[in-house]
């Protein structure tokens, strides 16, 4: 047994199971499988190998970049393991140059390294949708975009931000802006704290050959952002809203189960009339009816009318166990306001 965020076991088979390499190449055998359509498309070179529970082994995910794999390792008996399924997916993955690893427990004194094999670039570009993106690999926690909302980027690229404006909330490095301008928006705008957003965004845009001068890159609290905006009497077409979990900064503290609808009711006030909102949430104690139901209160305090025009869950290649919510934990809704 071994602790992490989602318990301390995973029921693996009826049987006594041998953790050896042959088991695990049993298992990467059938996930590599699952994923054939994405290994067809070739204007994809990033997506999930291996997920969890929805692959039958918890406390491991392995993500595609390119010709390197990313494992994060979430507690410390799957670690231990390492060896192991390392050379099970080599023997699964030939074709895979190399890999990188994130520790996702406490208890190590390092967060990311090289793990086999070739070591990438500092950065390198992957392809979604046929969308450029800088990645990084053994940076810190992050690699410069979330795999999980590839879907919802492709519905930018092919439709949704077609001749709109965007603003793009909680930006991280402006993937969906990107996504966006692909998708033939007439500009966007990028809000995020952080300011090595800026940078790391910026290197988004330019892989895929845009200028910045429609495409804004503002280093601001979002909350702010608000307030600035509705000074300035600016309104969106199209908002798209990610926010963290749980965020803390000097002014304020944002709980996204606690203070979404006033998020919400924030986004309204600068959604132009009949324009859309994309808002999502990748918080697994968030149920997806209490965020209906704060999307209506938002909406009803708003004195505005809404219909939910799609509903995006995890993709395919983010594979879950069937009718397991817990694992299923991401939610978005495209939502058109309504005129009155």
């Amino acid at each position: 047994m071994s602790s992490q965020n989602k318990g301390i076991g995973w029921f693996l088979s009826p049987n006594k199971e041998k953790l050896t390499v042959t088991y695990f190449q049993g298992l990467f055998e059938k996930a590599r499988a699952k994923r054939q359509s994405y290994y067809d498309n070739e204007l994809t070179t990033a997506f999930r190998l291996f997920n969890q529970d929805g692959d039958d082994f918890g406390g491991l995910t392995i993500d595609l970049y390119g010709d390197y794999a990313l494992f994060s390792w979430y507690n410390a008996f799957v670690y231990s393991l390492k060896d192991v399924i390392v050379e099970a997916f080599q023997t699964v993955f030939p074709e895979v140059l190399g890999g990188y690893e994130k520790i996702r427990f406490k208890g190590l004194d390092f967060e990311s390294d090289h793990l086999f094999g070739q070591e990438a670039a500092d950065t390198f570009t992957i392809l979604e949708n046929g969308v450029s993106y800088e990645v990084f690999l053994n940076d810190g926690l992050m690699t410069g975009i979330f795999l999980d909302q590839h879907e919802v980027r492709d519905g930018l690229v092919n439709g949704l931000a077609l001749g709109k404006s965007v603003l793009n909330m909680f930006s991280y490095t402006a993937a969906f802006s990107v996504a966006a301008a692909m998708g033939g928006a007439i500009e966007t705008t990028s809000v995020d704290l952080a300011k090595r957003s800026r940078e790391l965004s910026t290197a988004h845009f330019e892989a895929n050959g845009f200028s910045m001068e429609n495409h804004r890159l503002v280093v601001m609290d979002v909350f702010d952002y608000f307030k600035y905006a509705k000074k300035k009497g600016l309104s969106y077409d199209l908002i798209v809203i990610d926010p963290p979990s749980f965020a803390r900064t000097k002014k304020r503290t944002f709980s996204v189960t606690k203070d979404y609808t006033q998020l919400l009711e924030e986004l309204i006030q600068i959604t132009a009339a009949d324009g859309t909102l994309i808002v999502s949430s990748n918080a697994a104690n968030y149920k997806e009816k209490n965020f209906k139901q704060d999307i209506a209160q938002a909406f009803k305090n708003s004195r505005c009318d809404y219909r939910i025009m799609e509903t995006f869950h995890l993709p395919n290649d983010f594979a879950v166990p069937p009718g397991s919510k817990t694992s299923d934990y991401l939610k978005v809704f495209i939502i058109k306001k309504l005129a009155r």
